[in-house]
Parts: C-alpha cells; structure tokens; sequence
C-alpha cells in the first residue's frame, strides 16, 4: 500500500448535545479505493466534509501532503446564485478549466447551457460531477454520486474512475458501484470507525465477524444488557440464510415466468391456462405512445400477474415513467388498450416524496396521533412498528423536518406498506436509503402478496427483488426479460455480437445415465467446504484486526504489507470456495 497522502488522528466532533464521533483514526492512501459504509444518522456525510477540510473537528489533528488536492461530490449540489449549470460546473473557488468541464459534461450528455434554478436533479447532478472531474482531484470524496443518474451515466463514471489514479471515498447505495470499484472498506458505527483491507464485496462477511465477536465478548462479560442496547444491529447470519431462501424463491419465480413467455425475447406474456387469465392483474395489447414525433413506447403487449415483480430500466428519457403511468392507468396510450383488474388496489410512492409535511411528528404519519397502528389487519404498537423498519422507538414524537432524507423515505415506506393493497408502484425507490433499509425494502416487497411495479437505475436492488424486467431503449422498443438487471444486460450484450456462423452438429452420442450419487471428490468438499469457509472467515476476521491498529503501517509496513496482501488472498479462496459449495448444494438438490 502506497504511504498516506492524507489522515486524521483523534478525530472528534460535537453534534447537539453529544458527541457524534470521538477518537476516530483515520488515513487514506495514494490509490485507495474506499468504500464508507455506515448507518443514515451516523454522521458519513459529515465525516466526508471534514475530511474535506469543509468543516473544522472539536479534537483531532489532519495530516495533509503539501499539494494534495482534496475535492468532493457532494450529495446535493448546491447550484443557487449561479445562473446556468455552466456557471456552477466552472465558476466558484478553485474553478475547473470550462473546456475541461464542457468535455465531461458532453460525455455525461448534460445540457449546461441549462438554467440552473429550472435544471432536474439528474441534470444538476452530472454538472457537479463534471466539475469535480474537471479538477483532476488526487483524493475524490463522493457522497451518493450514483443518485439521480441512469444506468449510461452510472456506467461511464465507473469507467472513469476504473482509470482513475488517484485516491477516492464514495458513500453509496449501490452495491454495484461498490462492488466493482472498490478495495478497502471504512465502516463507521456508533460513533467509531473500522478499516478494513478488502472491497464492499466482502463487506457483510466482515461485519458477521465483527457481530460475532462482540456477541462473544458480551456474553463472556455476561453484559446481556449491552446487546439488548443494539437491537438495531442485524443478525447478519439469520438475514444472509433468509436473503439465500429469497433469492432461491426468486430464481423458481423466475423460472415460472419464463415458461410463460415462450421464446427468448417475445414481448408478449402467453398465458396457458384459464386458471392464470384469472390472475392477470395488468393486461396491456398493442401499446403504443407517442410524444410529437417520437415514439416512446411501439406496440407492446404484456399481461402482468398477480405476484410479478416487474422492474422497468432503461436511459433518463427512454420513457420509463410513461410506460408505468401507462401500466397503471394514470395515462391513456396513443394505440392499443390497457385493461386493470376490477380489484385493482394500489400504493404509489413516488421519488418526490410529496406527502411527508415538515411539521407533523413521525406519529401523526403512522397512527394520526395515536399508539396503535394497524398492518394489513394486525393491530401492531408505534414503537414496535418503528423498529421494524429501523427506527428507534423515541422518534415517535420527532418532527419529521428533523429527520434525514433516508430517514424520511423509510419513514414514508413504513407507512404505504403498512395500508391494504395489491399493487404496489415504486419509482426510484432506494434514492437516499441506506444498505440496511435496502436490506429491509427486498424483504418487505419479498414478502409482499400483491404485485410490485419498480422503476429504478439500481441493479443490484433490480436483481435481488425483480421476476421480469421492462428494458426501453430509448426508440420505443421494449425488452420483456425474465429475471432481472443482469438477464437484460446480457440479451442486449448477446445481441450487439456478430452472430457466428452455426457449428455443424455434433455426431448424438448415447445418453449417459443419470447420476444417483455425487462422486466421492464432490461429497468430500460438499462436506469439507463449509468448515474450511469458517477457517478462512476467522483468519480474515484475525488479520483484519491486525491491520485495524492504527499505528501499524508507521510501525511495521511490511508486516502492514503482508498481512493485506495475505487478506486479498484468502478472499478470493473463500469466494471461490463458497461458489464451489453453493454448485455442490444444488447438484445435491437435484439428486433429492
């Protein structure tokens, strides 16, 4: 690892009547590439500022490399005062070269000729971003960078910082940025910090360690009370075998789907039997919609059934929130017909969050200002309810201008899904939400009984929860793919290749008879594997405390070296390893 280019020791800042953090130990290396992971309310977006210099700490020193220059992406761009996007993107302090900033902005295809005070949030977005580029940083800070981009922005960007060679930090939602970008983890939680020398690839993993070894030491000092205190903390190993029997639950949804839908790619749903036409809940034929000339929507068909999970991607502008405002009756096509079950009964939240007023408390927006709150026809207790959904029970009575806008959101899901109905439609839903109201969101839309229309860039979010997936390209054609983000990306990949020319066939050779058994090398590491995962979890979890001392790479840098280089290594085996095992598992499934 390269030598710190900037780090904080004894980091401590006031908040209210507290501390919000105290005693932080912080460095960021040359070419780090560091994932920040923490709670909403746990101060990552005030961390950010800080190491930023944007704010001063109340204890701690910042050790900065003369010439290091420090810039951040901050959540919401502040664009008031200037009068177009190009003002902003290269005026201020520290302004960009304005043909450096225009080159980026052309590539993100944003307009910054745009009036400022008039531009969306996407469009502010982009301009932020091509300013913060534009000012070749060598430590870039990004908070929610991925917010309010679609999926070609988002790709262009990971490009981009694939090539980067300086160090950045992103807070982010999006587990596929993460996953793809970053090498080093920062989790702050209740109020410290934890580095750790892998990837958010590897970040649940290590968190299990971490709880493990907590609950460990909590129950050595028979401290009972002190996990008691956390509730809030997950079990991360009961959530990841409830994650693996929702993704298996997924994968047969799937499956089913695709047995209804006939060929590869046909944009019409078939249904087989009577008892299916029952179940249809959204039957569109021959949609097609028009905006002047242009085409958004050409000739779809799609029958939608009670139970799908339909998730709708595609370029801002390709005509996303048309066809959902088409599939709900909000908006009437041009040509073909939409019909809706008579039972029909939906929530709508939409990415506004409109019906959240400043004024009334987190009460009055679950129970009107009572204690009871009844879901889906059990009576449920405001406090109770609130920790389902992640709040702590003393926030009944906060305002809701006080709470962050994650908070503001879960606040607002906390109260649709608590309302009877059988159509739910979710646009951008997991703008501001943190990884564990993610978390929290697949399981509530798991568990849901009705059907769920979504509308959002996040692939990772898309993957987990949908059964089929809209793509619109932007020309008014629309992709009908069974499964999620990934099934849709790899039919438009297949179709962008040259088509090879046919293999001649293969002489047919006799059946091979049918397994009954796995073989004995496959039986041993069916029965091996999990224990060596365990073996390799606490060798990581060991080293990874090693190299969380602060003073270690000052002190030993080889050892610092080593033990990194040592933590990568055993990753890769456990992967490979828990990829192995799972492959065994389903051999031994399909053997009964």
């Amino acid at each position: 690892m390269a030598a710190p280019v900037l780090a904080y020791e004894g980091l401590g800042l006031v908040q209210g009547h507290g501390w919000l953090f105290r005693g932080l130990d912080l460095y960021i290396g040359a070419r780090d590439r560091l994932a920040l992971i923490g709670r909403n309310g746990a101060g990552k977006s005030t961390l950010l500022r800080l190491i930023a210099g944007q704010i001063d700490a109340d204890e701690g020193r910042r050790v900065i490399v003369p010439g290091t220059n420090v810039v951040i992406l901050e959540q919401d761009p502040r664009v008031e005062g200037f009068a177009t996007l190009l003002d902003f993107a290269s005026g201020g302090e520290n302004a960009p070269q304005r043909y450096e900033v225009e080159a980026i902005a052309g590539q993100l295809g944003v307009d910054l000729s745009r009036e400022a005070a008039t531009a969306s949030g996407g469009e502010r977005r982009r301009a932020a971003i091509a300013r913060a580029l534009a000012m070749n940083p060598d430590v870039l800070l990004m908070d929610e960078p991925t917010n309010h981009l679609d999926i070609a922005a988002i790709d262009w960007l990971e490009s981009w910082l694939g090539r980067y060679t300086g160090a950045f930090v992103a807070i982010s939602h999006d587990r596929t940025f993460l996953t793809r970008l970053t090498r080093q983890t920062l989790w702050l939680d209740r109020g410290a910090i934890r580095r750790a020398e892998i990837g958010f690839g590897g970040f649940d993993a290590w968190i299990e360690q971490v709880y493990a070894e907590e609950e460990r030491n909590a129950q050595r000092l028979d401290a009972k009370l002190k996990i008691e205190e956390h509730w809030l903390l997950r079990g991360v190993t009961g959530r990841r075998r409830r994650n693996m029997g929702r993704l298996s639950k997924l994968k047969e949804m799937r499956a089913e789907r695709a047995a209804m839908m006939g060929p590869a790619g046909a944009a019409k749903i078939q249904i087989g039997s009577d008892d299916a036409q029952t179940k249809v809940v959204i039957d569109a034929k021959h949609v097609t919609k028009r905006f002047g000339d242009r085409t958004i929507i050409k000739d779809l068909s799609l029958r939608v059934t009670k139970g799908d999970r339909i998730g709708i991607v595609g370029a801002n502008g390709a005509g996303k929130t048309t066809l959902l405002r088409i599939l709900t009756g909000e908006l009437a096509p041009d040509e073909g017909s939409v019909r809706l079950a008579k039972t029909l009964d939906g929530v709508i939240i939409d990415q506004q969050r409109k019906l959240m007023d400043p004024a009334k408390s987190v009460r009055d927006v679950l129970t009107q200002g009572g204690e009871w709150i009844e879901v889906l026809g059990v009576k449920k207790h405001i406090h109770g309810y609130l920790k389902e959904f992640l709040f702590e029970p003393s926030l009944a009575d906060a305002k809701i201008g006080t709470l962050s806008g994650g908070e503001r959101s879960r606040l607002l899901l906390a109260r649709e899904f608590a309302r009877p109905s059988n159509l739910l439609v979710l646009d951008e839903p997991t703008n501001d939400l943190d990884l564990e109201t993610l978390d929290l969101l697949q399981e509530v839309i798991a568990d849901y009984e009705g059907t769920v229309l979504i509308v959002s860039h996040d692939r990772d979010f898309l993957d987990r929860t949908v059964t089929v997936t809209l793509g619109l390209d932007g020309s008014g054609n629309v992709d009908v793919v069974p499964g999620g983000y990934a099934d849709w990306e790899a039919k438009r990949k297949l179709r962008a290749e040259p088509k090879k020319p046919a293999a001649p066939k293969p002489v047919a050779e006799a059946p091979k008879p049918k397994a009954t058994k796995l073989s004995y090398k496959d039986q041993r590491d069916y029965d091996l594997l999990p224990a060596r995962i365990e073996e390799i979890e606490k060798t990581i979890a060991r080293d990874e405390a090693a190299l969380a001392d602060p003073a270690l790479y000052t002190r030993d840098p080889k050892k610092f070296a080593a033990l990194s280089e040592g933590i990568a290594k055993l990753q890769e085996e456990k992967d490979a390893a828990e990829m192995r095992w799972l492959e065994l598992a389903e051999m031994v499934e399909a053997l009964g």
